[in-house]
């Protein structure tokens, strides 16, 4: 995005709806975008009919000093910030993914589709500045996963959990400890990386490659140490990354699971039954760890902060693993982490965020496995 939208965010006066134009768009969405990173908003929704609405520390607000906005100025702000090539996919495919950048803020990622006929966005916030492990109080075993030679790596969560920002805290400590290559395949592009000791390559689709299974499949020639892929979505993908991870690369990635031992189920489940087999004893070998996370509101409304499921696969998960009948043991095995080292349950690591101030006793129960058994723990039984 250029500067006068980057001026207008320093600017008290609030812009104009988007004309066609596109000046007041470039500044309207500058204003807007000003605003969210100083009231520290994740995500942004800009809708016709409606003020901005942006969602901080996981509630939503709309924010009414700006314009309600007509079905002509969303299609003009829309416009002003597609390229050619996005408004065909748009037009083609009703919906388009698209980032931008901007100076000073950070980057954007976008989603514009239609709803009951009319051109709305979703806009979530990526800060420029990659926070450190410590500024994000992750646990210490999910530290240590910058260690790993090779293997899978997967965090998992709802959408807005956090896990593309773990993921690029993890990776940024590889890039300051360690002289590797890392290939990254997103789509779209959130962080931008500064390298140091690590070559990085990133990859986009839809200015770099085509497809994530295409990308993945390059990627294998392309000498890397590292891989990032952003999101496992198609069966070829997974193979790909399983591929990668047994023939000696690190591969991180993300997929939509609520917790560690269903993350297991859902990706076999991907595969034909005839294809299963395979896939288990590939998983078993290759994936190292799966971290599920949500991000959950501090106490006094500081923020948000994350609590994690951590499940490192050792022999006994890779047992249970091989055997689909014996799958779901695995959220049992999580559970007793005391006995099994770089376990965290859920519910274990909401005690230690209620004993450290982070959280509130009440947030930690409503978000509890079992709140019957935190209560108890609570209360020093």
């Amino acid at each position: 995005m250029n500067e006068p939208a980057v001026a207008q965010i320093k600017n008290n006066q609030l812009p104009v709806a988007p004309s066609a134009e596109g000046g007041d768009a470039v500044k309207f969405i500058g204003h807007v975008l000003g605003k969210a990173v100083n009231v520290r908003a994740s995500d942004i929704h800009i809708r016709v009919k409606n003020h901005p609405i942006f969602r901080v520390d996981g509630t939503l607000r709309p924010m009414r000093e700006y314009p309600v906005l007509s079905a002509q100025d969303m299609e003009n702000l829309a416009r002003k910030l597609m390229k050619p090539r996005h408004w065909e996919i748009f037009e083609r495919d009703y919906q388009v993914d698209i980032s931008i950048g901007i100076q000073n803020v950070g980057r954007v990622r976008v989603n514009i589709y239609y709803q009951r006929g009319t051109i709305a966005m979703a806009l979530r916030v990526i800060h420029s500045k990659i926070p450190s492990p410590e500024e994000l109080k992750l646990p210490a075993a999910i530290r240590d996963f910058v260690r790993f030679e090779r293997g899978l790596v997967l965090l998992t969560g709802a959408t807005g959990s956090g896990k593309s920002t773990t993921i690029a805290t993890l990776i940024n400590e590889i890039n300051f400890n360690y002289a590797k290559h890392i290939i990254t395949i997103e789509d779209p592009i959130e962080y931008i990386f500064k390298e140091q000791r690590c070559i990085i390559s990133q990859r986009e689709l839809g200015v770099d490659a085509t497809t994530f299974p295409m990308a993945m499949t390059a990627a294998l020639r392309e000498d890397p140490d590292v891989i990032l892929l952003g999101e496992m979505r198609e069966i070829q993908t997974i193979e790909t990354a399983l591929t990668a991870a047994e023939t000696g690369h690190l591969v991180f990635s993300t997929l939509h699971a609520p917790a560690t031992a269903e993350t297991i189920t859902r990706m076999i489940s991907t595969f034909p039954p005839d294809a299963q087999p395979t896939v288990r004893s590939k998983l078993a070998q290759n994936l190292r760890a799966v971290v599920a996370q949500r991000l959950l509101p501090r106490v006094g409304g500081k923020g948000r902060v994350v609590a994690c499921e951590i499940m490192t696969v050792s022999p006994r998960v890779q047992e249970l693993v091989l055997d689909p009948l014996r799958v779901k043991d695995i959220a049992d095995l999580v559970k007793k982490e005391a006995t099994v080292e770089g376990m965290l349950s859920f519910d274990q690591h909401l005690l230690e965020l209620v004993k450290s101030g982070e959280i509130s006793e009440e947030m930690a129960l409503q978000n509890a496995s079992s709140a019957t058994d935190l209560k108890l723990k609570l209360d020093g039984f």
